[in-house]
């Protein structure tokens, strides 16, 4: 941060489990505030999350790009809330026809965001070019309002809440009375200004 114009690192997978850590967590402790957020995507997952078969991916189908799309609105979703513009990088592979990644575009732009084909792996440096010089643009805007999505002072059960809510779209948590006593009995041992690290099972 010192010494370089730009830093650019990896906030980890998923908007929902690295991301979400990151800017919690990580910035908050640091004292850190992303300028921009790349939030990368490939042609192949919007269809798969719109049901097709990996066999069958090196096919068109826009359909089910479109289809797909919503997860990735979802995790744009998730990382506008920290206050932080958000860029879709589309991880360009060689089957990935125009039509399907104008759809990703539109998408995205209806999103209140944008999204840049970045075509690295087949033309290296040159090919995430135009990427790498609009997230300069932007970071260079002020255009963040980063902040955390849950303050220090929050309760402890209000902030897995609020993690539950914002990120997850869960409806509520809900836990028996020993561990409601557990998170009590932290913030009377003195944790209760500490971030949530929170696991993600299935």
């Amino acid at each position: 941060l010192k010494v370089a114009d730009y830093v650019v690192t990896e906030a980890g997978f998923g908007a929902d489990l690295g991301a979400e850590k990151f800017m919690n967590i990580k910035c908050r402790k640091a004292g850190l505030a992303p300028d921009c957020v790349v939030l990368v995507a490939t042609i192949r997952a919007m269809k798969m999350n719109g049901g097709v078969a990996k066999a069958d991916l090196g096919a068109e189908n826009v359909a089910a790009v479109k289809e797909g799309c919503a997860n990735l609105g979802r995790h744009i979703g998730n990382l506008k809330s920290f206050g932080v513009p958000v860029v879709v990088a589309i991880n360009h592979f060689v089957t990935d026809t125009e039509a399907e990644v104008q759809a990703v575009k539109d998408y995205v732009a209806g999103q209140g965001s944008e999204a840049i084909v970045s075509q690295h792996w087949e033309f290296g440096s040159k090919g995430s070019e135009a990427l790498a010089k609009r997230v300069a643009e932007i970071a260079d805007s002020g255009a963040s309002q980063f902040a955390p999505i849950y303050g220090d002072d929050m309760p402890l059960w209000d902030k897995v809440r609020t993690i539950a809510r914002s990120i997850y779209g869960a409806e509520d948590i809900i836990a028996d009375k020993k561990v409601r006593k557990q998170f009590s009995d932290y913030e009377e041992q003195g944790y209760g200004h500490y971030p949530i690290c929170m696991a993600k099972t299935l």
